[in-house]
């Protein structure tokens, strides 16, 4: 009921009007930058909106897309959950690759409604949410904006669309909870979830098979298992482990009942972007038009993970190793703040429908996130000097 309430006060009170207005964008040229943006070369007939296209997924699966010659356009706002020099760098790379982004918002329906009028999307890549279990507990509504609220403004837009795109979203392992059987299979019980992020991400898939019932929309939900690689996000512990060790501070490695470690699916950003795509090429056309169904319409939820959980103190090991340098440990009880003990993805279904495998090992991916954070942390300080 609460989540039902926040919602509905999340959501703009007339939909033809902006729940953030922007001047971001809008006029002639901008109208230009994204048809142009949005065209696929001549071997392509694809022309896909990518939501949260400056996040870390986001950027790697925009690149990935116009570089085999899709048409592409991105959507981000640009917000200060982490820092925002980082987003900056990964929208020039984004610019260098010829993807034109939008800094606005998916709460947004002029923005929104205005790039279909520009462009028929085929499929809408929706990456774009509010990240993070812990963050939850400090800043709840931004997970009920951006996750629910957010989801819901871009499967309204889609659903009005003629013709309907297909939608691939982010969903999350996080789904799972306290599930205790594992690996984790998709149609595992998903209804105990140990955070907020993990209830809003469970509220998607839920509204995701409404919009399918109802108005036909192709919808495809892809649950993460915790991502990580170059240009990673800076709150993924891998990332703010390399800063602190680097730094000699003391980092807080957390176990459970009886010393037992926590331990993640860790999977290569390089996998995940096979498997987003994998997703996009499978998915099947919507059957609706204008917001009416014509017929029943694909829904599906993939694992995309490496399927060999990691100890957290193993991944410490690796970066010490990497570093040359050891770090200083501190061993704490796992703390009630949303986190699991953790996490192990059955990927059979996704195998089976796209031919999903991973291929990256944990210390293979984390050597060239380690050779990246070097290069460009070391850049950024250079820059800052000068």
């Amino acid at each position: 009921a609460t989540i039902l309430y926040l919602i509905f006060h999340s959501l703009p009170s007339n939909p033809s009007s902006s729940l953030h207005s922007t001047t971001k964008w809008g006029g002639l040229e901008w109208e230009r930058r994204v048809q142009l943006s949005a065209r696929p070369r001549p071997h392509s007939k694809l022309s896909v909106l990518v939501t949260g296209a400056v996040g870390f997924v986001g950027s790697h699966v925009s690149v990935a897309l116009k570089h085999r010659g899709d048409g592409v356009v991105g959507l981000d706002n640009f917000n200060h959950y982490y820092d925002p020099s980082l987003k900056m760098a990964r929208k020039n790379l984004l610019d260098r690759a010829g993807v034109y982004v939008i800094e606005g918002d998916i709460n947004d329906f002029d923005l929104l409604y205005k790039l279909f009028d520009l462009v028929a999307f085929t499929h809408v890549m929706h990456l774009a949410a509010q990240a993070g279990v812990r963050y939850a507990m400090k800043n709840p509504s931004s997970y009920i904006h951006s996750n629910i609220a957010g989801l819901v403004n871009i499967f309204e837009v889609c659903k009005s669309a003629n013709p309907q795109p297909a939608i691939i979203w982010a969903s999350s392992s996080s789904v799972y909870g306290l599930n205790s059987k594992v690996p984790f299979a998709e149609l595992d019980r998903t209804d105990q979830p140990a955070s907020l992020y993990a209830a809003t991400k469970k509220s998607g898939e839920e509204i995701a098979h409404t919009y399918n019932h109802i108005y036909g929309l192709s919808i495809t939900g892809l649950r993460f298992f915790t991502v990580y690689g170059p240009w990673g996000r800076p709150d993924m512990a891998y990332f703010f482990f390399t800063k602190d060790i680097l730094r000699g501070k003391p980092i807080s490695i957390f176990e459970g009942p009886d010393h037992k470690s926590v331990a993640r699916d860790f999977t290569f950003i390089d996998d995940i972007v096979k498997g987003c795509l994998g997703a996009l090429d499978t998915a099947k056309k919507s059957t609706g038009s204008g917001g009416k169904k014509k017929g029943p319409a694909q829904l599906r939820v993939f694992n995309l993970g490496n399927t060999s959980p990691v100890p957290v103190t193993k991944l410490v090991s690796i970066l010490e190793k990497l570093l040359k340098v050891k770090a200083k440990r501190n061993v704490l009880p796992l703390p009630r703040n949303g986190d699991v003990m953790f996490t192990h993805a059955n990927i059979s279904y996704a195998r089976r429908e796209f031919g999903y495998k991973p291929t990256t090992d944990l210390e293979t991916g984390l050597k060239k996130f380690v050779r990246w954070y070097l290069r460009y942390y070391s850049s950024a300080s250079k820059s800052k000097n000068s």
